[in-house]
């Protein structure tokens, strides 16, 4: 890769944190912590944000980094929007003034969850909540801002590290002697290591592209929108019940909790959830020829090395 290298963003959390390590094979790897760029700048000058960029001058702007906690974000709107719309606005902003390009990721929750197909990446959006409706603000700004880019939605990211329904499962079942959990949504569990490891390939696949030409060309044909989640489906229920069931193989010594299955209309929350967040990722196949590990097999493996 060229001596110009890799902005990322949100390196302490899930998805972040494995980039860290994905991409330093890649080229030099600038990792700015939360006093350094803060993303959350419901001022809007995002002054931080901007010169980090010009200073850095990098090609690549990788941005998992994002205001996550759903049900907090109907209260909290404008911190939201600042994180997920407006940072990503002025990465947009930047990148198109030097020549970078930016990989950002979005969320299954830009969907109404009314569907009873996977989505692909043209049908409509209708986010129900207001993280939803955030997510979906970034990527239109960063189309908007006229830099190279690729957007990858996902959904129900976990991995052995962090905070994430997996690892609150297990901590609970072997606290409680039983646990309910929402059997009506349906989606596919995406490991944060298998995202990074999709990102890195993506983007050695496009410096190949660009030997003969500049990176901002060879993403004309490689840019846009891209669907990026665990392949295969199961409800919030499948994915405690079979971690349990797996833990409880493991451990026969241990006592873990029983997992009951209840309807959505049981759990009430702040923020609306899609009932179906199922993500077709056939265009992401097709274009770099990567399938995103089945959600059982990374269940397995993310259980075997906690």
């Amino acid at each position: 890769m060229t001596a110009r290298g890799i902005l990322l963003t949100g390196s302490s959390g899930q998805v972040g944190g494995e980039l860290l390590r994905t991409l330093q094979p890649l080229g030099a790897v600038t990792a700015p912590v939360r006093g350094q760029v803060d993303l959350a700048d419901v001022a809007g000058d995002f002054r931080l944000l901007r010169e980090t960029i010009r200073q850095v001058r990098p090609r690549w702007i990788v941005n998992p980094a994002a205001y996550t906690a759903v049900d907090k974000a109907e209260s909290e709107p404008e911190l939201a929007y600042a994180v997920n719309r407006d940072a990503v606005r002025v990465m947009g902003e930047e990148a198109q003034k030097i020549g970078a390009v930016v990989l950002h990721f979005s969320t299954d929750y830009v969907f109404d969850g009314t569907g009873a197909k996977a989505y692909v990446e043209s049908d409509a959006t209708g986010p129900v909540s207001v993280y939803g409706a955030s997510k979906l603000a970034g990527e239109l700004a960063l189309v908007e801002s006229g830099a190279a880019h690729a957007i990858f939605r996902t959904s129900w990211v976990y991995g052995g590290t962090g905070k994430n329904f997996l690892l609150t499962i297990l901590r609970l079942a072997r606290e409680k002697e039983s646990l309910k959990v929402v059997a009506d949504q349906y989606g596919a569990p995406t490991w944060s290591h298998d995202l990074a490891a999709m990102t890195a390939a993506v983007m050695q696949r496009c410096e190949t592209e660009s030997a003969d030409s500049s990176l901002e060309e060879a993403m004309q044909g490689f840019g846009g929108l891209y669907h990026a989640a665990g392949a295969g489906e199961t409800t919030w229920f499948g994915f405690a019940a079979k971690a349990v069931r797996q833990v409880r193989e493991r451990e026969p010594e241990s006592k873990l909790a029983e997992i009951a299955a209840i309807p959505t209309s049981e759990y009430p929350t702040p923020a609306r959830r899609p009932e179906n967040s199922r993500l077709n990722c056939d265009r992401l196949e097709k274009q770099f020829g990567w399938r995103m590990m089945d959600w059982q097999e990374s269940l397995r493996r993310v259980l075997s090395e906690l």
